[in-house]
């Protein structure tokens, strides 16, 4: 027994030096520069959806729990604590009780407490008119019933049914705790949090400078000082920032990662996917895209493997409305997609069927389909768009592209204000309550096109009360399957993601399954 206490003793002993050699080594200080693609339509995250909202400005808040911010891959089974410190679940799997993490200050010195937490959600589902002009991710909490507060450090979610996928809304980038005590408009352009960054300056169109929060709850963090965030547009400018070293951490286009790699041999860079996925989608409410014989046409016209080779420099991925495996839990594999209209291997065979259908519907090269087709105006988005129109000129249609600002693009589609569109959708996390309620439910606002199929929702309902995860993961199979099936919303590739940082930032540490995640930043430091 002696013996084992003994043991025991040196392994801590130990433990606790590799620690201190680890504290140590981090040094405190400096500001990490990274470029921000576009510019933010504002700077609240609850009300938007791109990765030009959440970089920036997830550093500012906290959320009740989040994705293991040293994992690289976001899985369920990989939840820690934040402003939760604990959770528990009642007998019957509906009600949701958090413990909530004491002596928390907001950055105007405002104490944090439960009912902030209840604000949040209340104006999340719309019970509670915080000043917000939407909220995108009201859809994934049509199973939330009641938020109820014991005191100030306790909140329970009342669900109406089971639900295995709740706990993980809370986690990741688009899911921060909102102060209850400040108006939606003041979010909009300094918005308040608990989290390691305070906001010093957002200059729309020039700069985003975020600073290091003195009175954090975590000792010791943040390392850093501050972010500075030039707003960079141009893909060539972003570009040469990295290469002559103005910028610390960079995302680079699948097409110039390899230019990163030669020659800047020093950089670290790793491939993800990003879980944003370009999909192809038409207005069934203007003509004549309510013909089913012309949305099936688009869809067996598309060349994927020329856009994965092109545009993704063959590291783009292709799947259904899933992220694919390895990285995706729940989607098909290609393997699976074969028998789908548009995935089959003999692109010409596909075409001629495609013209075939276009010919039944009144079209041919003597009276081809004319189209607008509309897009975000980013070099990403433009890429894609003149690929897929060229692909659909051999099946005569006619097209030319429209670009719309990157600020009023979102509520383009909500109001359905296109006829044709290709979109880069992200998804906040890999699951699939996410993706199906907020995309697929017939009156969520993120319903790009309208669709709405009553067995496809009851489809929804079910897999996401199912408890087995093997047969969920069937249940949802079977839904994604039926929605490629049907060419709602054709999903083209998922973009590769690479993430290049040099090498004297430390502690960084990129999720390769999701744009929105692990950019707290509070473990970054500089080593120079």
């Amino acid at each position: 027994m002696k013996r084992r206490h003994i043991l025991a003793d040196t392994l801590l002993l130990l433990a606790s030096m590799s620690l201190a050699t680890a504290a140590i080594a981090q040094k405190s200080g400096g500001v990490l520069k990274r470029a921000n693609d576009e510019n933010p339509p504002s700077a609240s995250i609850h009300e938007e959806g791109s990765n030009i909202v959440t970089t920036p400005f997830v550093p500012v808040f906290n959320n009740l729990v989040d994705f293991d911010p040293a994992k690289k891959l976001n899985r369920q089974n990989a939840i820690v604590p934040e402003l939760a410190t604990s959770w528990a679940w009642s007998a019957d799997n509906k009600t949701l009780t958090f413990k909530l993490r004491r002596g928390v200050k907001w950055h105007d010195g405002k104490p944090f407490t439960s009912a902030d937490v209840k604000c949040t959600w209340d104006a999340v589902t719309q019970k509670r008119d915080a000043g917000w002009r939407k909220s995108p991710r009201k859809a994934w909490f049509i199973n939330l019933k009641e938020i109820t507060v014991e005191g100030e450090d306790q909140v329970s979610f009342h669900l109406g049914r089971p639900q295995p996928s709740f706990l993980a809304f809370f986690a990741g980038g688009w899911s921060p705790v909102y102060p209850c005590h400040v108006d939606g408009r003041v979010m909009r352009q300094h918005p308040i949090g608990t989290g390691p960054f305070m906001v010093k300056s957002f200059e729309p169109g020039k700069m985003i400078r975020l600073v290091r929060n003195p009175n954090y709850w975590k000792p010791g963090r943040p390392y850093l000082d501050g972010i500075d965030m030039p707003i960079i547009t141009s893909t060539s400018t972003r570009h040469l920032a990295f290469m002559s070293g103005e910028t610390d951490i960079y995302t680079p286009s699948a097409t110039l990662y390899k230019e990163v790699k030669t020659k800047l041999p020093d950089a670290i860079c790793e491939v993800g996917l990003s879980y944003a996925y370009t999909q192809l989608v038409m207005n069934p409410a203007v003509p004549p895209f309510g013909d089913a014989r012309v949305r099936r046409a688009m869809v067996l016209a598309i060349d994927r493997d020329a856009v994965v080779k092109t545009k993704g420099a063959g590291l783009d991925r292709i799947g259904g409305e899933l992220m694919p495996p390895p990285e995706g839990e729940w989607g098909l594999s290609k393997a699976q997609l074969a028998p789908v209209p548009g995935y089959g291997p003999d692109l010409e065979k596909r075409r001629e069927e495609a013209r075939k259908l276009m010919r039944e519907a009144g079209y041919g090269p003597d009276k081809p389909l004319n189209i607008v087709m509309s897009t975000r105006d980013a070099a990403r988005y433009r890429d894609v768009t003149v690929m897929i129109l060229d692909h659909l000129s051999q099946i005569y249609v006619k097209g030319t592209m429209k670009t719309i600002d990157s600020a009023i693009w979102s509520n383009m589609l909500y109001k359905h204000q296109y006829t044709v569109a290709i979109r880069s959708r992200g998804q906040a996390m890999d699951d699939p309550d996410v993706s199906f309620y907020e995309s697929f439910f017939c009156k969520s606002p993120n319903n790009a096109d309208g669709y709405c199929n009553n067995e496809v929702e009851a489809m929804i309902d079910r897999q996401s009360a199912t408890t087995d995860p093997v047969e969920r993961k069937r249940l949802v199979q079977e839904i994604d399957m039926k929605l490629q099936m049907d060419g709602v919303r054709p999903t083209i590739t998922f973009a590769a993601l690479p993430y290049c940082w040099r090498p004297w930032v430390k502690g960084y540490v990129p999720s390769m399954n999701n744009q929105f995640n692990n950019r707290r930043t509070e473990n970054v430091w500089l080593d120079k």
